[in-house]
């Protein structure tokens, strides 16, 4: 298996709220200090990829954040006009007007492409060998398939011509595990446990690109050992919460709460984790990121999280 930042493209997607830009920010930032020259794109209009940088808002054309390290948003109108641009040879315009109108209609009328002027443009960066690698804060878990199987779709509705040899070469990057893979961003949850293994179910069934990592963000650490469990669990008795509640100069109560949650959110999670496991191929690389006791946004957090991948990968 070629190892997760050895490859040129990566898709890190999940189900909202586990912290996917979290992890496609962190992971940009690990391959730029590891000295590859990185791009992080950011798919979502409505996104904060600039928040984990605390570098400014991001535009359609990439800016340089800090060493090896460039982000942009992405921008379909922006896109088509450097397609346009690129390969009908058609000079920029700073407003495509008509044709804009056109694409619009066309676009919404054709289920595939926007996705393909997303596809297409970080796929293009590759191609072009402009990055070491280009990491792709993509759509949510549940739109990502439609996302990476436009290419194979127009494919197979145009059988010859310059739009068919457009996504062939774009087929040829995402179907190449060498070069592409999906990571798919986790929490020790039910419901995001549930969506990740249908997303790999789907990954593999649907489309031909190579899940490269499950990444399980927000793991609790383990606190106490089952002998400390049982200590609290005697601490519990009315005479001891007494003694320690003098002792203490105030109610020790919520203390012992608090630990029992603390064993019981461990233990349901741990479930969670190994249902997750036991779904997934072995060979699979399943990476844990900790829970953050601290504001998961910002550069700080970023390269936190960063350090924590380093250790895993």
């Amino acid at each position: 298996m070629t190892a997760l930042l050895d490859r040129k493209l990566l898709f890190v997607t999940g189900k909202g709220g586990v912290g996917k830009s979290t992890i496609a920010a962190s992971l940009g930032l690990l391959a730029a200090e590891q000295g590859k020259r990185t791009l992080v794109c950011e798919v979502d209009a409505k996104g904060n990829l600039a928040d984990f940088y605390e570098a400014g808002e991001t535009a359609f054309a990439a800016r340089e954040l800090q060493p090896d390290l460039w982000a942009m948003s992405m921008n379909t109108e922006e896109s088509l006009k450097e397609y346009l641009s690129l390969q009908l040879k058609i000079p920029l315009l700073a407003k495509i007007g008509p044709l804009a109108r056109t694409f619009d209609f066309i676009a919404n009328a054709a289920p595939g492409v926007k996705e393909i002027l997303t596809i297409g443009k970080v796929a293009w960066e590759v191609k072009e060998r402009h990055y070491d690698l280009v990491v792709v804060d993509s759509v949510a878990s549940g739109h990502i398939i439609g996302q990476l199987t436009a290419p194979q779709g127009i494919n197979e509705l145009v059988q010859v011509g310059m739009v068919r040899n457009q996504t062939q070469w774009m087929l040829d990057i995402l179907t190449d595990p060498a070069q592409t893979g999906v990571v798919i961003v986790s929490a020790p949850e039910e419901m995001p446990v549930a969506e990740t293994i249908e997303l790999a179910e789907r990954l593999n069934t649907e489309t031909q690109v190579d899940l490269a990592a499950v990444v399980v963000n927000r793991v609790l650490p383990e606190l106490f050992t089952e002998r400390e469990e049982a200590l609290f669990d005697s601490l519990r008795s009315p005479e001891r919460v007494e003694a320690l509640t003098a002792a203490a100069g105030g109610d020790v109560t919520p203390v012992l709460d608090a630990a029992e949650l603390a064993v019981t959110l461990r233990r349901t999670r741990a479930g969670h984790l190994a249902t997750l496991r036991g779904a997934l191929d072995p060979a699979l690389p399943l990476i844990y990121v900790p829970y953050l006791f601290t504001r998961s946004h910002g550069a700080r957090a970023t390269r936190k999280v960063a350090e924590m991948l380093s250790e895993e990968l």
